[in-house]
């Protein structure tokens, strides 16, 4: 899968999980010894690839990240539509900047998981409709919940391919 750039370090070894949007980019760091993925943030996009490059990689330092896991959104019979091409300009685009290793994972229906995994918005202050702050951070809650998803499925299906071995092997 992908290198820790700091082999030997002790330091655990991670990678990025993201769930690009039109608005919002959630984000997960996953553990690639435990192997697991846990919600990190939710970013607004920039007003350019080269903006949300810059957070990313920032990110991906803070985070000691050896590379990118980015969600693709395929269409139902798994072609590739206009959003799965952009999303893959975005990622390449973004592992440029970042100089970090980028594998992509099919997010067929991860936001509807995330949705079902983080239930409804809290209600108003009043019992009502949630407000404008409300529904923003439980859409924001969703964005990092379904990179969780994004990279988790890619931490398991790198532990099936290689055994039960944890996945360090470098492809």
């Amino acid at each position: 899968m992908i290198r820790d750039r700091d082999e030997g370090s002790g330091a655990p070894r991670r990678v990025l999980g993201i769930d690009l949007g039109e608005r919002r980019i959630g984000v997960a760091v996953g553990d690639l010894d435990a192997g697991v993925a846990t919600p990190l943030t939710t970013l607004t996009r920039g007003r350019s690839i080269a903006q949300d490059a810059l957070v990313i990689s920032r990110l991906a330092s803070e985070q000691r990240a050896a590379g990118l896991v980015v969600g693709l959104p395929l269409d139902m019979d798994g072609g590739e539509g206009k959003q799965a091409i952009r999303t893959r300009e975005w990622a390449v685009a973004v592992g440029g900047v970042t100089g970090l290793p980028v594998r992509f994972r099919d997010e067929r229906l991860s936001s509807e998981r995330a949705e079902r995994r983080v239930g409804l918005p809290a209600r108003g202050r009043s019992g009502g409709p949630p407000t404008a702050a409300q529904r923003d951070g439980h859409r924001a809650r969703i964005d990092r919940e379904a990179a969780v998803l994004i990279l988790q499925d890619e931490l398991d299906a790198t532990v099936r391919e290689n055994g039960s071995q944890r996945p360090d092997d470098g492809s």
